[in-house]
């Protein structure tokens, strides 16, 4: 037990420390912080080379970097320039593999990632090279090596034999790269699996998938050559398929494009994202355990010279699609799907019930969009948040000609009085651009929302209303004045 007076000289003695530090430390007060506390900060900086660069900053810092699991990264991600002279891309190749060589005493690498912007046969040793430094050498957790363009996939680099073999990597992301393993596949740490731009076999991909019991992700971005994806591990969980729209470097051959059916009876999170020209074939039963999909594709009608015969054919796909997830907890839909929905019901088709109760909508602002909001919601009447955001989200001009705005204002009205909302607790519009003369569908849909949701708590508006018609606060009088069923009701204005 302290007495007061030991106390007091306990006190002062502190204060005299922290004077002493104060007076001799002005400069370099981190030096005084403990290893833990540092070694945290150094942990934080993203780049291996802003680490070292901290040993400048005092002698006891020499040597603390040292003890930090560092990233190396080279090129830009990305880059699509594909441009670039044969000496631009010697340099950057030279330059990586020189640097790797300082690094290979260091004994603490966590990630490599590494961008050139295109392969050539001549750059083939040192692509080697950093791949064994990966994987044999460093022992990264993380190993990105993504080529930027390569004009045929027969011509893009081989990813080495030896290279299929390793238990220390658990993120592995390879673009633009051939796979092609020739014996049996060992990634037994590899939690995350990323591929893209590349052709596969159905066999090859079963072989690599077989050797990662440990898969909890997995992305293919524009893959060529498959046509059945069976997962049977039940720790594989989140299945993510892209096609890039804008993907000019690979315009592979037709014969090589195949429709895709995925059996996954236990992953709970799906993608599809992009531009699909075959079909993907999705049945209830074989994504039993689905909890999130996320359908955000689209459609480019100039490839196809009869239009209303794709324009069909996409309609029954959706429709395919829509029942496959109908049991689903989380639905995310993109614009071309909500776009189709009134084509569908023009031709007599009623969307299948919904259990969502996470429903976000990718809208453009397009009388045809507001029609699809209607219908979706007309089936969703779990539903207890909805998200509509509108950013950057064009609509498919050519489904536009197909109906008309007269018409689907008389299909809203009749949609007025035949939905419940019973469970809609959370409304939020973000990313609304606009003026109050150009929000026609806008207004009808937040007056719709109000009256059919019995049990709202808040609606959310983030939006930046636009033009001289009409002043902010008229605006956001204009959605006050609105009647709502809910008398728990809150309106909330949020402005970018």
């Amino acid at each position: 037990m302290h007495k007061i007076g030991d106390a007091h000289t306990h006190c002062s003695s502190n204060s005299m420390e922290e004077s002493k530090i104060m007076a001799k430390g002005d400069r370099d007060r981190l030096s005084h912080l403990p290893d833990k506390v540092l070694l945290h900060i150094l942990s934080m900086l993203p780049e291996g080379k802003e680490v070292v660069r901290t040993s400048v900053l005092s002698q006891r810092w020499r040597v603390l970097w040292r003890s930090v699991a560092v990233s190396l990264n080279f090129g830009v991600p990305n880059n699509p320039s594909n441009e670039r002279s044969k000496k631009e891309l010697l340099t950057f190749v030279a330059s990586t593999s020189r640097e790797l060589h300082y690094w290979r005493s260091y004994g603490k690498i966590k990630a490599f990632r590494v961008f050139p912007f295109r392969y050539k046969y001549y750059i083939v040793k040192d692509v080697d090279f950093w791949v064994h430094f990966a994987s044999k050498v460093a022992n990264v957790e993380e190993f990105t090596l993504k080529f930027a363009c390569v004009s045929f996939p027969d011509f893009a680099y081989k990813f080495p034999q030896f290279a299929f073999k390793n238990t220390t990597l658990r993120n592995l992301v390879l673009d633009n790269c051939q796979l092609n393993p020739s014996g049996s596949v060992n990634w037994s740490s590899l939690v995350s699996l990323s591929i893209g731009h590349l052709k596969l076999t159905d066999s090859v991909l079963e072989k690599i998938l077989s050797g990662c019991p440990n898969l909890e992700s997995l992305e293919l971005d524009s893959v060529l050559g498959i046509s059945r994806l069976e997962i049977s591990s039940v720790k594989l969980r989140k299945l993510i398929i892209l096609n890039d729209e804008n993907d000019r470097c690979n315009k592979w051959h037709e014969e090589d494009t195949n429709s895709l059916e995925i059996i996954a009876p236990y992953i709970r999170n799906l993608v599809l994202s992009g531009f699909f020209y075959d079909e993907i074939r999705l049945h209830e039963s074989n994504v039993a355990s689905l909890v999130t999909a996320v359908l955000h594709f689209n459609v480019d009608f100039i490839e196809f010279e009869d239009e209303k015969e794709k324009l069909e054919e996409e309609c029954r796909y959706l429709k395919e699609l829509l029942l496959s997830v109908a049991h689903v907890k989380n639905l995310e839909l993109g614009p071309l799907c909500i776009e189709c929905f009134p084509i569908l019901e023009l031709r007599g088709w009623q969307s299948p019930q919904s259990s969502c109760k996470f429903l976000k909508l990718n809208a453009a602002l397009k009388h045809l969009d507001f029609a699809g909001i209607y219908s979706l919601l007309q089936s969703s009447s779990d539903v207890e948040t909805l998200i509509i955001d509108w950013k950057n989200h064009k609509p498919i001009d050519r489904l536009l000609s197909y109906t008309n705005e007269v018409e689907q204002v008389r299909r809203f009205e009749t949609h007025n009085g035949n939905c419940s909302l019973p469970h809609l607790k959370t409304i939020k519009f973000s990313n609304f651009l606009g003026s109050l003369s150009g929000i026609k569908f806008v207004l009808l849909l937040v007056k719709y929302l109000l009256k059919n949701a019995t049990v709202l708590e808040k609606l959310v508006i983030a939006a930046g209303f636009i033009g001289n018609d009409v002043s902010r606060d008229k605006m956001e009088q204009t959605f006050l004045s609105f009647p709502r069923s809910s008398p728990h009701a809150s309106i909330v204005f949020s402005h970018p």
